[in-house]
This record gives structure tokens, C-alpha cells and sequence, in this order.
């Protein structure tokens, strides 16, 4: 991604009013056949320039077809733990509208203005999930970054849908607050 799109993407919520992940979300609730009727309904709806909007169109046209293949891949023989991910989904997307829900190649990133999560399915018959949490004492359950290295502090393995409890939710939200 270069530097001006970036900038874009980092100004959005000041210059109108709602991340990228809020506005994708706005996007995904309606139905537009062409390109032209998503961006004219953003611009006659909701006030944004040419240039937000065609730039929100676009980039939701491609994390949602490349977002499906990355996500397709990473669970390519391990369909079994895509429950536990759509838990750990589902519970990021209720942190708030200006989350950022980015899939790469072998992993998925959750972003605020930084990103503060990441998971992937780190072998067949677990996930390995990244926060990012300075300060928060290592625990037999908060492990080291192990794998994540520097992008993350922290690591929770998990292996069942139950594992996104109490404990987990509590930790995504500390890491979702520091990410301001």
C-alpha cells in the first residue's frame, strides 16, 4: 500500500467521521450492482468527496474477493478451527466501528490506528493469537509474543471455540484501548 493511501485510510475517521472498517460496513449492509452507484451513494448520503468515497468503494471491492482467497488458504485442512476464528471475529467487530479487519497471507491483522491483534491457525489443530498488551504480565495462559515476535507482546493459544471466554474478551478489549 503506498504512503498516500495510507495517509488517506489514517485521516479517514477526522475527515469523515468513520474509519475505513465503519464505511465497509455501511457498504456491506446495501446492495449496488456498479461501481459508479456505491460511490454516488456515499458522496449524495453521506457527504463524503469524490476521493473518499471512490477510494472506500474500491478498497471494499478488494479486501472482499482477496479477503475470501487469503482467508480460504489459511484454512485450506484446518476448516475446523474456522468457528474459533469467527468467535475471535465476531467479538472484534463489537469492539467498535473504527476496527479494521485486514486478512494477509497467513494471518489476519485487527487494527484501530494500530493494530492490536493478529491470528492465525498456527498448526492443525490450533489458532495462535497475537496482542498487543505492553505492561501485562506473562501468565501460564498469556504467553509470550513467541512466533509473533515484535508485532505482538502476547500470545494465547487456542484450540476450541470455548477458549474466546471471559478471560480472552477482556484481553482484545485492554489491547483495542491501547490501541488509540
Amino acid at each position: 500500500m503506498d504512503t498516500a493511501l495510507q495517509s488517506m485510510i489514517a485521516n479517514m475517521p477526522e475527515k469523515t467521521g468513520k474509519s475505513l472498517g465503519a464505511w465497509k460496513k455501511i457498504l456491506r449492509s446495501k446492495s449496488f450492482q456498479k461501481h459508479s452507484e456505491a460511490v454516488n451513494f456515499l458522496k449524495n448520503e453521506h457527504g463524503l468527496t469524490h476521493g473518499f468515497a471512490n477510494t472506500i468503494v474500491h478498497l471494499s471491492k478488494d479486501q472482499e474477493a482477496s479477503s475470501d482467497d487469503l482467508l480460504t488458504a489459511q484454512y485450506k485442512g484446518k476448516e475446523h478451527l474456522l468457528p474459533i476464528f469467527e468467535r475471535v471475529r465476531k467479538a472484534v467487530e463489537g469492539l467498535g466501528d473504527d476496527v479494521t479487519i485486514t486478512p494477509k497471507k497467513t494471518t489476519v491483522s485487527f487494527i484501530r490506528k494500530k493494530q492490536f491483534a493478529l491470528i492465525n491457525p498456527a498448526t492443525k489443530t490450533r489458532l495462535d493469537l497475537g496482542l498487543k498488551l505492553v505492561g501485562e504480565p506473562l501468565t501460564t495462559r498469556l504467553e509470550n509474543s513467541g512466533p509473533f515476535g515484535t508485532m505482538c507482546t502476547h500470545r494465547v493459544r487456542l484450540e476450541k471455540p470455548e477458549d474466546v471466554d471471559k478471560e480472552l474478551l477482556s484481553w482484545l478489549t485492554q489491547a483495542y484501548e491501547k490501541a488509540r
